[in-house]
């Protein structure tokens, strides 16, 4: 039954794509939703065999490339890494396509295109495909046919609003960002994928570990270029420095698909990856500690930058990044179980969050929508030319903190559920994220203190940016009239958002510590399929200082945020502290500009020199101008008149001068007369006679 958890939502995107326009919005939007629903199902199914067959399966479904010694075939790896990975994009990518049924509804009235509601469904389908193709393959080259699905998918969700955005085409810049970037860490990928062949002889998971523990270190410095090379790849999709860029942009796409990017789908796939190659990894422990220490500085950095956003959906994707930052040093860490329970329960607060935030954007555009629109047109135009000013720009963005506030009021499901996810995030126990970051912690604490320190910071700093982000939403006072009319959000949205967070309030329980009652447990269910996975140590000081640090953290943002409520217009109270820190963290530290001065300006200057320069002067006007067309004008010249004309017309002319001249001589013998003719025939025979005679 396994390839079905891929074939049903390719099912459903096929489906949708020759009927869906034309059966309407509860067709596709049913036909989206339960392709995924079932893949569910098969999933749970292959986590019910597993408990029965730990060692999991091969499932062949075709042979597909078999060149020389390169033998590649279409089969899934069934274990329980795979399954693990299975659920979640299924699991919370169910609840994630649910609320997107309603939540696309509205977007596409919004945005005054009713028709793509069907194509989003065709294309979130998609996306949970290529995902399942990417953590279903059993080799390295399957799962990189799903890593180049799901950078389609981002391109085509983070622009579906293509013609929106800044100038028209921010929308589109957007998701040409994040394809280009991932271009660039999939450039990486490929090049360890070359080594790993030219290395082991084989792409296959089984084949190339078994190759690699068999030589050992004789192969130390091989692998760890391969892992340096797959390191590059993880940094594009899980967006690391330096190739987080992208992430944040990616809010350009509906809030379904930043719920689905950040949750269950493409930024998990640079984890997976790494976790997958732990053999690999774990014979390289430089690249290991590279590994480590990018993931802890991008947390922190991120989480720098997260402080200063005003964008609801934008501090979400910085935090998200910081917390893939937690998971990347994990795995540099060694603790590959602790990473994917880390991963598990970030898919759960975070899509909690990201629908939640949508689901807080939705109310405020409505409320905004019904104060430009009086007369009550539903499909009106909310926030075009007939929309009201706000206090922070012109035209209202329903997605900006500063023009939010006293939500909580208004919205009180809403308002309960990203408190959940919210605490969540920022470690507060007995919350999932507080048992799965402090896992990490402990486990950093034991084996790399300066990895610790970075990501303790970036802990505190998580609970400030997150509680600063709760005050600014839904406490004291509304700082705009669509804030202070809000509305809360119908059940297909709500219902989504209560299921994630009792799985946030529940998640812990999978990997408790050791020493209370069902510890471990998916540390145990991955060591079927990873050996040598050690279980985590707990310790009441690490658990205590992470906890310190989650109630400092938001006691830090209620006294700036909460103690004196912000009042429209006025400038953020951390500005006041930080001066030109917080300038800095507002324009998240100038990294896009610094790469738009070393890299675009960089390439579109080259650009220019070959165009202008080479192709056009040196190309163009050099060689082509004054060298071939010169040439070739010179040549034809010299053909034309020194040698068509004297030899080739020379030739016939004097052929036609010399048949004139014979004609000439012969037009004597021509008279005309008789008696001349009569002459010459006696003249001849006469001459014959003679000849005769004498001879």
């Amino acid at each position: 039954m396994a390839p079905l958890a891929i074939l049903l939502p390719v099912a459903g995107l096929l489906l949708n794509l020759a009927l869906g326009r034309r059966l309407g919005e509860r067709f596709a939007g049913g036909v989206g939703c339960a392709a995924v629903v079932l893949a569910f199902l098969v999933s749970l199914l292959q986590a019910a065999a597993l408990r029965i067959q730990p060692d999991g399966a091969i499932v062949p479904i075709a042979e597909w490339i078999s060149v020389g010694r390169l033998h590649i075939s279409w089969a899934l790896q069934i274990d329980t890494l795979a399954v693990t990975m299975m659920l979640v994009v299924t699991g919370v990518g169910s609840l994630i396509h649910i609320y997107a049924t309603a939540y696309m509804h509205d977007d596409v009235r919004f945005n005054e295109d009713p028709g793509r509601y069907t194509r989003f469904f065709v294309y979130f389908n998609l996306f949970i495909a290529s995902m399942l193709v990417l953590v279903m393959g059993d080799s390295y080259l399957t799962l990189f046919v799903g890593w180049e699905g799901v950078g389609l998918c981002s391109y085509l969700l983070i622009g579906f609003w293509y013609e929106k955005g800044k100038d028209g085409i921010g929308n589109a810049w957007a998701g040409k960002k994040a394809f280009v970037t991932n271009r660039i860490g999939d450039a990486g990928f490929l090049i360890g994928l070359f080594l790993i062949f030219w290395t082991f002889g084989s792409l296959n998971f089984h084949e190339v570990f078994g190759l690699a523990e068999a030589r050992g270190a004789e192969i130390t410095g091989v692998v760890t270029a391969i892992t340096l090379f797959l390191l590059i790849g993880a940094t594009g999709k899980s967006a690391q420095i330096p190739l987080y860029v992208w992430l944040p942009d990616a809010m350009a796409g509906p809030t379904p698909v930043s719920a689905l990017i950040h949750a269950a789908t493409m930024v998990t796939a640079g984890i997976y990856m790494i976790v997958r190659s732990h053999v690999l990894f774990s014979l390289a422990p430089a690249s290991s500690g590279l590994v480590a220490a990018v993931g802890a500085v991008t947390a922190l950095f991120a989480a720098t930058i997260a402080a200063g956003q005003y964008d609801i959906k934008r501090v979400l994707a910085y935090s998200t990044i910081s917390q893939l930052g937690f998971m990347v040093a994990a795995a540099g860490l060694g603790a590959y179980a602790a990473a994917m329970f880390h991963l598990v329960a970030h898919a759960f607060f975070k899509a909690l969050l990201f629908l939640s935030a949508g689901s807080v954007i939705l109310g405020i555009e409505h409320a905004h929508h019904r104060a430009s629109h009086p007369e009550g047109d539903p499909e009106g135009d909310p926030g075009g030319d007939h929309a009201t000013q706000a206090e922070h720009g012109p035209p209202f963005d329903p997605q900006d903190m500063r023009n939010m506030g006293g939500v909580a009021r208004r919205m009180p499901i809403t308002h309960i559920v990203f408190l959940i996810g919210g605490l969540a995030l920022a470690g507060l126990p007995p919350l999932a994220g507080f048992f799965s970051k402090d896992e990490i912690l402990v486990d950093a604490f034991l084996v790399n203190p300066p990895i610790y320190v970075l990501l303790a910071l970036t802990a505190l700093l998580t609970a400030f940016y997150t509680g600063r982000q709760l005050v600014m939403v839904f406490y004291r006072t509304a700082r705009s009239e669509a804030a202070a009319h809000a509305s809360e959000s119908p059940p297909l949205i709500i219902v989504p958002l209560i299921l994630l967070a009792a799985l946030t309030v529940l998640g812990g329980l999978l990997n408790l510590p050791a020493g209370l009652p069902f510890a471990q447990l998916m540390t145990a269910w991955l060591t079927q399929t990873m050996e040598h996975l050690h279980a985590s140590e707990p310790s009441l000081l690490v658990a205590g200082l992470a906890s310190g640090f989650t109630l400092v953290g938001l006691a830090a943002a209620w006294l700036l945020y909460g103690r004196k409520p912000l009042a429209a217009g006025s400038p953020d109270p951390l500005r006041r502290i930080l001066g030109r820190v917080f300038v800095a963290l507002e324009n998240k530290w100038w990294v896009d500009e610094l790469y738009d001065r070393l890299f675009l300006q960089s390439y579109i200057r080259l650009s220019r020199f070959l165009a202008e320069t080479v192709d056009w002067k040196w190309w163009h006007d050099g060689f082509h101008d004054r060298i071939l067309v010169a040439g070739y004008n010179r040549a034809s010249l010299w053909l034309a008149v020194s040698f068509d004309l004297p030899v080739i017309d020379g030739a016939a002319n004097g052929l036609g001068r010399l048949t004139q001249s014979m004609a000439g001589g012969l037009r004597r013998l021509q008279s005309g007369y008789v008696r001349t003719y009569a002459l010459s025939i006696l003249i001849g025979a006469v001459l014959m006679l003679t000849y005769i005679l004498l001879s």
